[in-house]
């Protein structure tokens, strides 16, 4: 089984962005790779999902990105 020529960039982002939203009290449940572009032979590196979230994770997430202005 090969993987994905961008598989340690994507998951380094992934956890970064994790950890990111951690920092500010914040997890969304669906927060991972894109399958679909993951699974690809492509080239260019995977799509990270970020999934739904509830009203209070998005008011928390718009604060968070309202305050790094």
């Amino acid at each position: 089984m090969s993987t994905h020529p961008h598989d340690r960039e994507a998951t380094e982002c992934l956890d970064r962005l994790r950890a990111a939203l951690a920092a500010h009290g914040i997890t969304l449940p669906s927060l991972d790779l894109h399958l679909l572009s993951y699974a690809g032979s492509y080239r260019t590196p995977p799509l990270i999902s970020l999934g739904n979230c509830n009203l209070a994770t998005a008011q928390r997430l718009a604060d968070a990105l309202a305050g790094g202005r």
